[in-house]
Order: C-alpha cells, then structure tokens, then sequence
C-alpha cells in the first residue's frame, strides 16, 4: 500500500483532491516507524509533538484515573490516529499509555510540519476542526443526556464513560467500593447489579478486575 493510500484512511486527509494529497505527499515530511509487541508507543503525560498515525497493528491502551483508584485496558487498531486534539490546547500531553499489542507500524508528522500543513491545506484545516468540534460538542452534551432509568444502566454510563472506543473487549481494574462512591450508592447495590449482569453473560468478575468481552453488547 501506498503512501497516498495509506493517509486516506485517516479522517484528517479524507475529501482532499488527489493533486492536494500529492502536494503533502511530496513537500511534508513524514516519519515511518515499526514497533515489535510488547513497545511503549506513547506513555500517559509525555509531550504531545507529533500526529501519529497507526497504520498497521493493535495497540493496547492504559487509561488511568486522577486518583489511581481506576484503570481501563482496551485495544484499538489500525487505521487510527492518537489522540489527534492533544496536539494543541490547555494540556499539550496525552493522557493514555499505547503499548504494542502486535507489530505496528506508524507514520508521524512533526507538530511544525502540522501548522504548515493548515497553511497550505484547507481541506485538512477543516478536517481538524471538525474533529475538535465534534469532541467539544459530545461532551458539552454529555451533562443533557436523559438520566439513566435503573442501576444497570447507570454501570453502562460508568463504563462507556471512561472508554476510548465505544465497542470491543476491556478491562477495567477497579474496586466495587470505588464505583459505589462515583455513583453515589451503596458496595451492595453495585454488587448486585454486577452479578446481575455476569449472569446475563455481559461481564465476568473478579477480584479487583471486571472483564467485559464485548463493550457494545451492555446496550442490549
């Protein structure tokens, strides 16, 4: 695959005219790296300097609370782009870890290479900004949205809320007590909707870890 083909499956190049993407393939300076399993990519707090690109692989993603009292494991895979608004605003930093899960391969671009990128090009200006914009207003909607019904569906919210990507298998390292004081309600109450939903086959618990196969699938 291509260079060209490569950068088309990302969001921030789509709609551009073959003429505009030769002219970022040929005067931006791209960097391109592989990674075996098991490699940090990016750790939660390092300097957010360059886009990056996952265009081949599975990384697997670390999300950790302000307190350290919870902690997500989920995976993405190629083609995505990390953490893309991290590059500017108030916290220039990311804040999940990216770990190798297979080999990966990246393409980079330098945060300088960015802005004159936005320069030249409209189409990936635009781009950007309908990817900032997007984030902004899902979460400025986030506090409107109807309260949940039951104690089920407030563990839905808990769990969707803290995800990177809404589907797929995660892990959450997290005490039921924790969850307990976030929702405002008491360790048995929690308790039992839990074991509610392992018996329905949504997640399986253990000690200190819950594991939910498929994310989407708590929404049925």
């Amino acid at each position: 695959m291509t260079i060209y083909d490569q950068l088309l499956q990302f969001p921030l190049f789509q709609g551009m005219s073959h003429a505009d993407l030769m002219e970022v393939v040929t005067h931006t300076k791209f960097g391109f790296s592989k990674l075996a399993p098991e490699k940090y990519l990016v750790k939660e707090g390092d300097a957010c300097k360059h886009l990056i690109f996952l265009t081949h692989g599975v990384l697997r993603c670390e999300t950790i609370s302000d307190d350290h009292s919870c902690r997500v494991i989920e995976s993405v895979k190629a083609p995505y782009t990390i953490q893309p608004d991290h590059l500017f605003g108030l916290s220039q930093r990311y804040t999940t870890t990216f770990k190798t899960a297979t080999p990966c391969n990246m393409i980079t671009i330098d945060k300088q290479e960015v802005l004159l990128l936005f320069d030249t090009q409209l189409v990936f200006r635009l781009n950007m900004l309908n990817i900032m914009a997007t984030e902004s207003q899902r979460l400025r909607h986030y506090a409107w949205r109807s309260a949940p019904k039951s104690m089920r569906e407030r563990l839905v919210r808990f769990f969707f809320s803290r995800c990177i990507h809404p589907a797929g298998p995660k892990t959450f390292m997290v005490l039921m007590q924790h969850i307990a004081d976030e929702l405002n309600d008491s360790r048995l109450d929690i308790s039992r909707a839990l074991n509610a939903m392992q018996e329905d086959g949504q997640l399986t618990l253990h000690r200190g870890r819950i594991e939910i196969p498929m994310l989407e699938r708590l929404l049925m």
